[in-house]
């Protein structure tokens, strides 16, 4: 096992399963997320979209929590111009899976809630255990979701159902969370690694630049009109023209038909 580390946050890969990199939160004991995790998965998240050798990343706080929010005690002591300054700062750190060009899953056990559920957010999958309880408690202490809360969730579930998971700060449970979209699989609480570890593995052996350009294509659609969307599906689609792995898959399609092409991720 390789391991990059900071303080509270790794960057893990292994020789049982190469190809996956598995960004671990170890903030004991609620991977409490104040400004030094925040800025330690940014930095974490690039070196995992620089590595060659990772095609696909699990975020992960460990067998019995994900994040249970921000540091409130931290959080406590600020005022307004302290906020306002962090408060960039804050959306990048918990957005840093973002960042990310691959594939990203957020294993979730026990909590993730206000930034934990925001991070989770900020991934392309959310795998939790059966026992999960996820929201937005941040209006029972007077504030809202900062880090990017109410943008991706109302993108994610709909307005309706946000406002109702942000305006009342509830805990959502697992199966609630699965059927309105929050989370995307539900499975025993001891498999949910496992569970993203099998998502993230069916991308090792991908067309890596298809991915990435598909990944960028959605995502950053989701932010403009169908007009300019499309734009940016053309300009993707056509550059895949230039990758080798667009030449080895047609190739292999007129050769062998589909799903056997041996892709080098260039």
């Amino acid at each position: 096992m390789s391991r990059a580390m900071t303080e509270f946050v790794s960057l893990e890969t292994s020789a049982e399963h190469p190809g996956i990199g598995t960004i671990r939160l170890s903030r004991p004991p609620m991977n409490a997320l104040n400004r030094q995790i925040q800025s330690e998965l940014l930095e974490v998240a690039r070196e995992a979209n620089s590595r060659a050798d990772i095609k696909a990343v699990i975020v992960y706080g460990g067998e019995k929590v994900f994040a249970a929010g921000a540091d409130i005690k931290e959080m406590q002591a600020m005022s307004y111009t302290d906020v306002s300054e962090a408060a960039e700062e804050l959306q990048s750190g918990l957005a840093a899976p973002s960042i990310i060009t691959k594939p990203t899953v957020a294993a979730i056990t026990g909590y993730a809630l206000g930034g934990g559920l925001e991070l989770a957010l900020a991934c392309d999958r959310r795998i939790a255990g059966d026992n999960a309880k996820v929201g937005t408690p941040e209006v029972l202490l007077g504030v809202i979701p900062g880090g990017g809360g109410t943008q991706r969730l109302a993108r994610l579930v709909g307005p309706a159902k946000a406002k109702d998971i942000v305006f009342t700060g509830r805990f959502v449970g697992a199966q609630e969370a699965l059927a309105i979209g929050l989370i995307d699989e539900v499975v025993a609480p001891d498999q949910v690694y496992n569970a993203a570890l099998a998502w993230a593995s069916r991308f090792v052996g991908a067309a890596s630049q298809a991915i990435r350009a598909a990944k960028l294509a959605i995502d950053q659609g989701l932010e403009v009109d169908l007009a300019n969307g499309l734009a940016i599906e053309r300009h993707l689609f056509a550059g895949l023209f230039a990758t080798d792995d667009r030449a080895i898959g047609m190739a292999s399609f007129v050769a062998n038909g589909p799903g056997k092409a041996e892709f080098t991720g260039r």
